[in-house]
């Protein structure tokens, strides 16, 4: 039987099946089974893929990187261009843009790579209309937005659900589960918080995967889909931000009915411009950012040209990012800022820095 054909198959089953105690386990092995094919399949693309030449190969650059998404022709190239400068072509057709097109965004000191993709397209997941290739380069943004036109917000759906079976997940962390195989003493299972299934249920699931003998750890709620994406080990955690474009063209009420729906999304208008600068400030904060202005010792901090670094980022990222000798002859470092209880004091290498601090690192001769 053709993998789509079971896919579809166990997809019915599930849907007719009733969710209870007693079915629990059945629905956890179907879920389990659907999620290994589906992933059988993306891997068969993917190799169809690469066996034609097709993909692309795009360097990570700069302080952070962000991929734009949508369907075609909902304004990506648009946006890149209002946002760049880059000059990516714009038209009132679909697929307009068959290549990744990079720009940069410069914003309070940090150089952000944009990426214009390809729109998606339902089936995007299994390859469909570069759909493989345009999947590879959205597992490693840093942040995805979601950009979805204002008349068809239904788009929405649509994405989400392409990416989900490609196994990226949006807004969520990786879920608090940890599984430790092993070649003997069966399944074993601790759970610190109540779930929804029980230890029947886990095992049904790790036979799937052929996984008989293992230690399994939660250490918090958790609901059968995200055990699934814990055995498969193969799931992306990504930051999502959603985009409502096309409002110049709308009516009052079309975008607040979307905002509605939507209630963090950033509503802007690519062509006139509309909204642009709110849009920075919410990547900006959403790729977690700070800035750290270093002081050489002896003179005057450099108010021009911060560091751009990550919330939670140390003395020690900050000596790493600098040259690597000033992590083998690092002595100290003095801050002035937020991060410390008084101007100019003194800290080691695991001191956590804050936003707008003033670094001066003192190195052994």
């Amino acid at each position: 039987m053709p993998i789509e054909e079971s896919i579809k198959n166990i997809e019915d089953e599930i849907r007719k099946t009733p969710y209870n105690k007693a079915t629990s386990h059945h629905i956890g092995r179907l879920k389990a089974k659907l999620a290994r094919l589906k992933d059988e399949l993306q891997k068969r693309a993917t190799a169809e893929s690469a066996g034609k030449g097709k993909g692309y190969a795009i360097k990570k650059s700069g302080d952070g990187t962000v991929v734009m998404v949508g369907f075609p022709s909902v304004g990506k190239s648009t946006l890149l261009n209002s946002l760049t400068g880059t000059s990516a072509e714009v038209a009132d057709y679909d697929f307009t843009t068959l290549a990744v097109i990079p720009g940069t965004l410069l914003y309070k000191g940090a150089r952000i790579q944009l990426l214009d993709v390809p729109g998606l397209i339902p089936g995007a997941a299994t390859g469909r209309g570069h759909g493989k290739e345009v999947i590879s380069v959205l597992r490693n943004a840093d942040l995805i937005l979601i950009i979805v036109d204002v008349f068809y917000p239904q788009q929405f759906d649509t994405l989400v659900k392409e990416l989900h079976d490609a196994g990226i997940r949006f807004n969520t962390k990786h879920p608090e589960v940890v599984i430790h195989k092993r070649n003997r003493g069966g399944i074993t299972v601790n759970s610190t918080a109540d779930l929804e299934f029980d230890e029947k249920t886990i095992r049904a699931v790790l036979s799937e995967y052929k996984i008989h003998n293992a230690e399994v750890l939660i250490r918090e709620r958790i609901t059968l889909d995200e055990l699934i994406d814990v055995v498969l080990g193969n799931r992306k955690y990504v930051p999502a931000l959603v985009i409502i474009n096309k409002v110049d063209l709308a009516d009052s009420r079309t975008p607040q009915t979307c905002m509605e729906r939507f209630h963090d999304a950033v509503p802007i208008s690519a062509a006139l411009g509309t909204n642009l600068e709110a849009l920075k400030e919410r990547i900006y904060n959403e790729l977690g950012f700070i800035r750290i202005y270093m002081k050489p010792p002896g003179a005057s901090p450099d108010m021009d040209n911060p560091l751009v670094m990550k919330t939670d980022s140390t003395v020690a990222d900050v000596c790493s990012t600098l040259h690597r000798d000033f992590i083998n002859k690092f002595r100290y470092a003095r801050i002035w800022g937020q991060s410390v209880k008084h101007e100019g004091q003194r800290v080691g290498l695991s001191h956590v820095l804050a936003d707008g601090d003033v670094v001066s690192v003192v190195t052994r001769k």
